[in-house]
């Protein structure tokens, strides 16, 4: 297997997030180093990469491409190098998916490469592996605001060596969200915002509280999808949101308005 180049970019929360990886074979055991501003997390010894992760809050979509730029420049590699490119595909910020989505498509088209969405609930357990490889059953579970959730429940397989899914993606109440049946680490920041109302961190292993979506854990686990064939093409990118809705289209506010006046005329031609 020859060299991989694969760039990861995560817009979820209010970090703009951004890695360049390149990944020797599997069996090549090279030496590498990681590099770029924000590097939190160490990367294994066959692969290089250059991060960017920055708190950029709602301004993330006028950040990315700058940061993708860097990044290409410091490692000396151009996007034409790139052989895939990844994006956490939700749930988060309906803005934050829409624009990572957005980004990965038309690089990916201009390219004719693939994209490899992952799941940033998917992100926060590859995250809690990479700080503890003890981590091997992970819940993951983010703040999706309105006293809601959203949470999903992975497993590591050290025989496939990739995480199988358990439960996927869902959206619940923290009371509602369910503890698995064995020791396991409780990712995300769903323990901090919820506190006692999410009933399974009182049965965690550990708590990782700092396993997020970043773009370092986000290219780990593309790369393993990338190898493994799970990729699309880039007119098939799209967002996981799994709230479908938080607010109604004008065209929908308006509706219901109509439907709420003439709600009276309907009551009464139905009394009589």
């Amino acid at each position: 297997m020859t060299e991989t180049v694969l760039l990861a970019l995560d817009t979820s929360t209010e970090f703009c997030s951004v890695a360049l990886l390149s990944a020797a074979a599997p069996a090549s055991g090279a030496a590498g180093s990681a590099g770029g501003a924000g590097a939190a997390l160490e990367a294994p010894p066959e692969l290089r990469v250059w991060i960017r992760h920055e708190a950029t809050g709602a301004v993330s979509s006028t950040r990315l491409l700058p940061a993708i730029g860097e990044l290409l420049a410091e490692a000396g590699l151009t996007l034409a190098e790139c052989d895939a490119i990844a994006f956490g595909s939700g749930p988060g910020s309906f803005t934050g998916l829409r624009t990572a989505t957005g980004v990965a498509q038309g690089l990916a088209f201009g390219l004719d490469i693939p994209v490899v969405p992952v799941s940033t609930l998917l992100v926060c357990a590859e995250a809690a592996r990479m700080r503890d490889p003890a981590a091997t059953r992970v819940l993951a579970a983010l703040d999706a605001r309105m006293d809601e959730a959203y949470w999903a429940d992975y497993a590591w397989d050290a025989v496939a060596h990739d995480w199988r899914t358990l439960r996927p993606a869902s959206l619940d109440a923290p009371e509602a969200i369910a503890a698995p049946d064995e020791p396991f680490t409780l990712a995300g920041n769903a323990a901090a915002a919820f506190g006692a109302r999410l009933v399974a961190s009182t049965m965690a292993r550990s708590i990782d509280a700092e396993a997020l979506p970043h773009a370092l854990p986000l290219a780990h686990a593309a790369l393993r999808a990338f190898r493994a064939g799970r990729t699309l093409r880039a007119d098939e990118a799209a967002p996981e949101y799994v709230r479908n809705k938080v607010a109604q289209t004008t065209a929908e506010r308006m509706a219901a308005k109509a439907a709420q006046g003439a709600a009276p005329h309907t009551s009464r031609e139905g009394g009589r």
